[in-house]
């Protein structure tokens, strides 16, 4: 899937394109985070973990009106 054919929730364009933590959205509804990848814990073959600041999840939420 192409970063284009994702909605971006989060970003006010201050930190550069591509390069900030910010949430997106899909076009069947799910999201999808980038961030800092984490090492907390190793998750299963397949999945990752990322890292991203309380302030960006609560961007998204608002964007998402909830």
């Amino acid at each position: 899937m192409a970063r284009e054919e994702l909605t971006r929730l989060t970003g006010n364009g201050t930190c550069g394109e591509d390069d900030c933590p910010n949430v997106y959205r899909t076009a069947s509804g799910s999201i999808v985070v980038q961030g800092d990848v984490s090492d907390a814990f190793t998750p299963p073959q397949g999945e990752g973990l990322v890292e991203i600041p309380e302030s960006v999840l609560r961007e998204a939420v608002r964007a998402l009106g909830r």
